[in-house]
């Protein structure tokens, strides 16, 4: 994807609620494909072949191109469809969700199904714990030492991630600036450095972050 941005889970969550001695587990995983998510939801059924119906919706893709809602067996509408609506309420990408329903003996009626697995699909999301992954633009600087005082407190200061720092014949660091900022990091750390950095750009990637960063250039 080459979104600046976008919302998702850090990992897999699990939450279990009972509602009328029915008892529900929500399910929640990162996915980054379609392939992804089916593996994940039949890894789901498979762990609990003796359950009344394990319920399922997932979202992935960069403009939510790949969606799916299935009901396992529950009235149509009840199940699937509630649990995507919840993926989309709160803003999600490349995320499945299954819930697994344990049924306890006691009819809920449509509306009531509705809520349940809304109430553990939202469970199981809590449980995964959300994030945001924002796009970075990977670039390595190498200067003298005698710029290493400056560059340092610069980044610092400026609060964009940068990784070890390497000591050989000159410096090196790798910054890790917002992808949507990252020319105007290289014109900055060349205009900081009167031209006395090398430069290598990589290509960009997704890092995890609890919440939205906010501008630094």
């Amino acid at each position: 994807m080459n979104l600046p941005y976008y919302r998702t889970v850090r990992a897999y969550g699990e939450a279990e609620i009972v509602i009328k001695r029915s008892q529900f587990i929500g399910h929640a995983k990162p996915v980054d494909t379609e392939e992804e998510a089916v593996a994940f939801i039949e890894e789901i059924k498979s762990r609990h072949k003796q359950a009344t119906h394990n319920c399922s919706a997932y979202m992935v893709g960069e403009r939510d191109q790949h969606q799916k809602a299935s009901d396992d067996g529950e009235p149509s509408g009840t199940a699937g469809k509630p649990i995507l609506e919840v993926i989309k309420h709160r803003k999600l990408k490349n995320v499945a969700v299954v819930v697994t329903r344990y049924f306890g003996g006691i009819m809920l009626g449509a509306g009531g199904l509705v809520r349940a697995y809304t109430d553990g699909a939202v469970a199981g999301l809590e449980a995964a714990g959300v994030v945001y992954k924002v796009l970075h633009t990977p670039v390595t600087l190498t200067f003298d030492y005698s710029l290493l005082g400056t560059v340092e407190y610069e980044l610092r200061g400026r609060g964009i991630r940068f990784g070890d720092i390497e000591y050989a014949d000159k410096v090196t660091v790798r910054c890790l600036p917002n992808a949507s900022e990252s020319a105007r990091f290289i014109e900055w750390i060349t205009d900081l450095t009167a031209g006395q950095t090398q430069l290598q750009v990589d290509d960009s990637e997704y890092l995890e972050h609890s919440q939205l960063p906010s501008n630094s250039l």
